[in-house]
């Protein structure tokens, strides 16, 4: 629990440091973003979600 604890918190950081450096190109990001159609979306989230994927069984299976 301590590790997954440890990975959200990393993350929350990596996701909050452009709002943090940036504010006002992110507010232009965000505004394209909606206007992007949802399977353009759909398929960006999924891409995401299979990197973070592989990522995680490299991470777990290469470096014990």
């Amino acid at each position: 629990m301590d590790f997954f604890l440890c990975v959200i918190g990393m993350v929350m950081i990596v996701e909050g440091l452009p709002y943090f450096t940036f504010p006002d190109r992110m507010k232009e990001m965000m505004a394209r973003v909606l206007e992007l159609p949802d399977q353009t979306l759909r398929i960006f989230g999924f891409t995401l979600m299979f990197l973070g994927l592989i990522l995680t069984y490299i991470g777990r299976s290469y470096f014990k």
